[in-house]
């Protein structure tokens, strides 16, 4: 009797160290947890005394804008001489849900010497891209566009999540454009420094 239930103490033993060998080879999502979020004040704090340009983006922070592509580009020249990070997302798009804590805290990191932007990207129904950015909150706006021509002008790609870097000088020359999701903030974070910085 003891035997068996020696064995029955192994088994469960095996199956426990099995269970938690199992959890620790899991994919790992965007790698930022809710607690690696920012609070509202936490990213007032660093966005404090940003260039006029940039703290009006700031102020724009969560709201889906209209006027596609020629209030894109108005907004481009209004931030003439500053790097400009543009993501293209969507509501429905789980990568680009697992990628918003990356934005949410480096957008806010480098808010003050970096423009960030959104194009929400063939959403069909505006309600759901604004339920998104309450529940994703980033500290800068979004151009709607249901249709999926901005998004794809802008990044010449059918890919979401996608973003784009625009250096502060060299607007002419090829912006450089990365597909796919960005699994943590320290990638995001290299990324702002090479291609937007140029560091």
């Amino acid at each position: 009797m003891s035997a068996r239930r020696a064995l029955l103490g192994l088994a469960v033993l095996v199956l426990i160290a099995l269970v938690a060998i199992g959890l620790t080879q899991l994919p790992r999502g965007s790698g930022e947890s809710p607690a690696t979020r920012l609070s509202a004040a936490q990213t007032s704090a660093l966005l404090a005394g940003s260039p006029r340009p940039l703290a009006a983006l700031h102020a724009q922070a969560g709201m889906l804008l209209d006027g596609g592509a020629p209030a894109l580009h108005a907004r481009l020249a209004a931030l003439e001489g500053y790097p400009v990070v543009i993501n293209k997302w969507a509501s429905w798009c789980v990568p680009c849900q697992e990628e918003s804590a990356a934005f949410q805290r480096v957008s806010a990191e480098y808010g003050a010497r970096v423009a960030f932007l959104g194009i929400d990207s063939e959403d069909p129904h505006r309600a759901d891209a604004r339920s998104f950015l309450k529940s994703f909150p980033v500290s800068y706006p979004s151009y709607y566009d249901k249709s999926g021509s901005l998004g794809l002008q802008v990044t010449d790609s059918t890919f979401r999540p996608a973003t784009v870097f625009i250096p502060a000088r060299g607007r002419r020359g090829r912006p450089y454009i990365r597909e796919g999701e960005y699994p943590s903030a320290a990638k995001l974070r290299r990324d702002v420094e090479r291609y937007a910085l140029g560091r």
